[in-house]
This record gives structure tokens, sequence and C-alpha cells, in this order.
């Protein structure tokens, strides 16, 4: 009871403030290319990057987008740069971010560009040609690219500000968010009642396997009534029709972070861990199946390394020398950032890729009709769209 006395004014300015979206008070801006919004209403922890990452295959392997300019926009969490910033492999973590810059790396052939304001953001990338005229974009350093014919936005839910051609929520399967509280007795960010906004829900981090039963039963607890596995559909609490699907991560073998670093390593049966992530227990207990973990080393999420870092983590690598030394895609575009790490450490230091895919065929092929529907008949045709950011 306490609990709901202390979070009462958090509750009650969440809801002024969608309350003066929804009421038409404040500007809500649409933008002339479709865009797809990934989110959630929790603080990290449901894998919006890697969902961001398996919508970016999806569109890349469609007849439709494969051969359009495909974009990604990202806030850019915790980068030292301002303004709207084109994202180069070649970057840093300070410049960017290191989600954007991760998935730069990954797919070089999509633009990847980062923004506080989204608005902007998807004004200049719809627009290059603008960045050498406007003076909110003095600060981009890079000036060419071509102009974006769909958006991907990462982590934009809360953005109220720019209406969305596809809006995707995830849900953790371990903790649905009608199971949980606000900040800070709990990890919602936002009110849970704004899931029904969404146009489609992925439960993410699921099982491998789950059974009819368990997905039907999963959905009843969430508030999802009349859920059929075999369109994967059920009815909200609003009594709108909702898309509900589950994806679990698929983690890949270890690659080596540094060129120098000894191959033999990922063989190793002792294994040190560090990570900066919301939620790394599922990847602790990946490596646990072939690796003795002799040492875990858990920092906040998007932590920045520091040199005594780096001498925590080599007081218990000079103690085991045989052991093999992990951390995750985002963690290690950080790492890469530092300067004069031991070799040693670089020769024994391995990330692990990961990837989310949904539990069946089935779904995928549901998931990617859905989005291929929501973005059917838009065109490069500025003229066809009214009430733009631009």
């Amino acid at each position: 009871m306490i609990d709901k006395i202390i979070l009462f004014p958090y509750y009650l300015a969440l809801k002024i403030r969608h309350a003066l979206y929804d009421r038409g008070i404040r500007k809500v801006s649409t933008c002339e290319v479709p865009t797809i919004c990934i989110g959630n209403v929790t603080a990290g922890g449901t894998g919006k990057t890697p969902h961001t990452e398996m919508i970016l295959r999806s569109l890349l392997r469609s007849d439709d987008w494969a051969y359009r300019n495909i974009a990604v926009l990202s806030r850019g969490h915790k980068r030292c740069s301002r303004g709207f910033q084109i994202v180069e492999t070649d970057g840093t973590v300070n410049e960017y971010g290191d989600e954007p810059l991760q998935i730069k790396k990954k797919y070089p052939p999509v633009t990847v560009a980062v923004d506080r304001d989204r608005v902007q953001g998807c004004g200049f990338l719809c627009h290059p040609d603008r960045i050498r005229t406007d003076k909110k974009a003095r600060r981009c350093v890079v000036k060419d690219f071509p102009p974006s014919d769909i958006i991907v936005l990462d982590d934009a839910f809360q953005y109220r500000s720019l209406s969305y051609s596809l809006t995707i929520l995830l849900v953790d399967f371990s903790r649905p968010t009608n199971q949980d509280r606000l900040l800070p007795f709990g990890r919602l960010r936002d009110l849970p009642e704004r899931m029904v906004k969404a146009d489609m829900l992925i439960v993410s981090k699921c099982p491998h396997y789950l059974s009819d039963e368990d997905r039907v039963q999963w959905a009843e607890d969430f508030g999802i009534k009349g859920y059929d596995t075999r369109t994967c559909h059920g009815t909200d609490k609003e009594g709108k029709e909702k898309l509900l699907l589950f994806t679990a991560i698929n983690y890949q073998h270890l690659v080596p972070v540094y060129e120098e670093a000894d191959p033999r390593f990922a063989y190793s049966q002792k294994l040190v861990l560090f990570t900066g992530i919301a939620k790394d227990t599922p990847l602790k207990m990946y490596l646990s199946d072939e690796h003795q973990i002799i040492k875990r080393f858990k920092f906040p999420d998007h932590h920045n390394y520091t040199a005594a870092d780096i001498r925590k983590i080599m007081r218990v690598v000079d103690s085991n020398p045989t052991a093999v030394v992990v951390t995750t895609e985002k963690d290690c575009q950080r790492v890469l950032d530092m300067g004069n790490l031991p070799a040693r450490l670089k020769q024994r230091l391995f990330q692990v890729p990961i990837e989310v895919d949904f539990l069946t065929d089935h779904e995928r092929n549901l998931f990617e009709d859905a989005l291929m529907r929501a973005l059917h008949g838009y065109t490069r045709d500025r003229s066809a769209y009214s009430d733009t950011i631009w």
C-alpha cells in the first residue's frame, strides 16, 4: 500500500502526459516514409536492439524492401556527441552509443543515425540535402547519405511526438508487465495500460519450446483473451484483436574480439564473464553448459569501462592463465574504444553474438506477413502524405 502512495505522483504525471497527446493538446507529427517503432514499457531487459536487428533481417530479405534505403534511428544512449549524427563503422561508442554502433557494424548497408529528437531525426533521414543548410544540423559530421525509404526506431514507444506506421511492443516472458510495478519499486517506466496501444506484442526471452497450452495460459494471465495458437491472435482488455508472438534468444559461438586472439581459448573449460547489460542471467546459463564460470563481473547497463575495471578482470585472468574471457556484443563496442588493453587480455577476449527468432516458422511467417501488410502502399512520392514533419 505504501508503495502506491509514494508512486502516485509519478503515476499521475504519466497519466497527464499521455492525456495531453491523446487529446491532441500536444502535437503529434507523422513521417512521410513508413516508420516501425520497437519499444517496451520497462526499463531495459526485453531485447529491443536484437529485435531491431531481426526486423532488419526481415526487411533485407523481402522483395519489397531489400533494395531500398533502410534506416535505423536511435537516441544514442550515453553518447557524448550532440544533435543528429550518422553512425559510421569506424566510429566510437562515445560518438554514437554502443547499440547504434553495434547495428551499423552488423548491417553496413543500413543507414544508422542517432538523435534525441526523433521528429528532427526522421526529417533529416528523409531529406539529407537539408543537412548542409539547417542550423540544427551544424554539428552533424557525415553529410552525405541516401534519403531513407523506411525508418526503424529503436526504443521509441515513450516518444509521443511522432506517430508510427507499426508499433511493436516487447514483454519479458519471465516478468510480464501486469505483474510489475513502476520505478523504483519495479521496472516499469511507463503505464502498463499503454500496452493496448501497440499493434503487435512480442513476448521475448522465452524458453525454446512452449506448448500450445503454455502459450494460451501465458496470454490469459497477461490479459489476452481467446488466444488462438493457429492465428496467434487474441483479444486485449479493450476488445481489440492483437497479434501475440513468442521469441527466444539464440546465442552464437564465441567470436574473437581482437585479431590477435588465440582461437584455442574458445575451448577452455574455465571462463571469466563480464557484462554491462540489464540482465545477464540467460547468458550465464548458456555459457555454463560448456564452461566453468570461475568469476562473473556484472556492471550496470551501458557501463563505460575504466582502467580499474580492467585491472579487476586481469587479477582473475592472471590467476587462471588458461581461462577464456567473455563479454557481450554490446559491451564489446565499449571495450574496443579503450586503449592500452593488456596483450594477454586481447589474446583470450571473446564475445557472444546473439540473434532473436520466433519459436516456430509459422510465427515468423505471421510476423513477416503482418510487417509487409503494415508497410503496403507506401511510396517515395512525398505528395502522397499530409501533415508530415516537414
